[in-house]
């Protein structure tokens, strides 16, 4: 799509798209946009439009300078050529900036922008100030980079820092909560159809549709060979599902996804979750299920890797393997040698375990993974790919019905980023 430069934000131009193929951004717009594209300038690298910012776009160009024009550390230039901008170490500069580009920018663009101040200017330092975590605007990235200083958080920010995570949290509850409980309770409630029902827990629609072949044309009836209904274990446990999800800082936005997942699906009576979080240790966050914020709090970003750990863990939970989905989100990256997870993983599946690798639970795209170890799952018929959040509760619906995941995900390319082991190491759907 073509269109005019309004902003630079990173690595991206915000463009201002043609809305008719035969309208025409007047002259003078077009040098305002490409000034506020390029910046100032200098004596050296004038911009070349020769125009004077007036009033909110003096502001929008002072926001954009103070991040684009002042280096990355280590880099010698800026948007400009010369450093012009900054931030500086002073807390309340920070969140004068932040209520600015809220002011002047969609809410997709402030949280690019507060992406590439913290990259960029290295102030996550500054994030221990409460001022500034009042001023920016959560998201999911922020989440995962508090999560990663909870430690260095003081008593007057450690408060200011659980709204803002509960701010995120609730709003991945509004986005995919009743998604997930639909999906998966009604996976739960299918699981439990019997051919033998009693009188009382039939299904009559279901028992007519699957019988209209015995329709009786003199009698003007169907005569039932086959009744479908539901046991009596309705309102008991059907399913147990483990979820362990990896620690490492790659997986950051998978496990705040898998965190709130995990409290939602945890409500479910009929379905025992079981939430794990390893990185070289093993923490069960079962007990803190009712509560997301406290889950993800209870996790510790960055560390290492020991998943044939997690996996014997998660094996030693096994009661009922032919009832147990084990879904392990990670990117295969083994930091401990020994032990072998994949045989581990491997074993659990021909018990009758249901396995799923998930190599990433985000919407960042293609993630980094271990081809090797995705192969050898993949070469035991166990599922390995990445899985948007949008997905996911379609996942597990999926898993509980025991249903070929490979071809019901093949069906549904346009919820999947199969992150290239659909192509490589995964048989192809006929």
């Amino acid at each position: 799509m073509s269109g005019e430069p309004i902003a630079e934000v990173g690595d991206q131009v915000l463009v201002q798209p043609h809305v008719h193929v035969h309208a025409r951004v007047p002259e003078g717009e077009r040098l305002r946009r490409w000034r506020l594209l390029l910046g100032a300038g200098d004596v050296e690298q004038p911009d070349g439009t020769a125009v004077q910012l007036q009033g909110d776009d003096q502001r929008i160009d002072a926001a954009l300078s103070a991040l684009y024009d002042a280096p990355p550390p280590g880099s010698a230039r800026g948007r400009s050529g010369r450093r012009a901008g900054g931030l500086g170490a002073s807390a309340p500069s920070v969140a004068r900036w932040l209520g600015d580009i809220r002011r002047y920018f969609p809410s997709g663009v402030v949280q690019v922008m507060q992406r590439d101040a913290i990259e960029r200017l290295d102030i996550k330092q500054l994030l221990l100030e409460p001022e500034v975590l009042e001023a920016i605007e959560p998201d999911v990235h922020l989440v995962t980079t508090l999560l990663a200083l909870q430690h260095l958080l003081p008593d007057t920010t450690r408060a200011t820092a659980r709204i803002v995570v509960a701010k995120v949290v609730a709003r991945i509850q509004e986005r995919l909560g009743r998604p997930t409980l639909q999906a998966v309770s009604g996976a739960l409630a299918r699981s439990a159809r019997t051919t033998r029902p009693r009188h009382a827990d039939i299904d009559w629609e279901h028992t007519v549709r699957a019988n209209l072949v015995h329709y009786q044309p003199s009698i003007k009836t169907v005569i039932p060979e086959k009744l479908i209904g539901y046991s009596r274990l309705g309102t008991g446990l059907r399913r147990e599902l483990i979820i362990a999800i990896d620690q490492s800082a790659s997986m950051a936005d998978s496990l705040v996804y898998a965190g709130v997942f995990g409290a939602a699906l945890s409500s479910i009576r009929s379905l025992r979750t079981r939430l794990i979080a390893f990185d070289t240790t093993v923490a069960d966050l079962t007990e803190v299920l009712t509560d997301p914020v406290d889950v993800l709090f209870g996790v510790q970003l960055g560390g290492g890797t020991d998943i044939a750990r997690a996996v014997t863990y998660c094996q030693s939970l096994v009661t009922r393997p032919q009832d147990t989905v084990f879904v392990l989100i990670s990117d295969l990256f083994e930091g401990s040698p020994g032990d072998d997870f994949v045989a581990r993983v491997g074993a659990m599946s021909r018990s009758g375990v249901r396995c799923v690798a998930l190599l990433a639970l985000s919407d960042e795209g293609t993630p980094a993974y271990d081809h090797c170890a995705a192969a050898s799952l993949a070469a035991m018929d166990i599922p390995v790919f990445a899985c948007t959040p949008d997905a996911f509760p379609d996942l597990i619906a999926a898993a509980i019905e025991r249903r070929d995941l490979t071809r019901w995900a093949g069906e549904s390319a346009d919820l999947w980023r199969w992150a290239a082991v659909y192509d490589s190491v995964t048989p192809k759907v006929d």
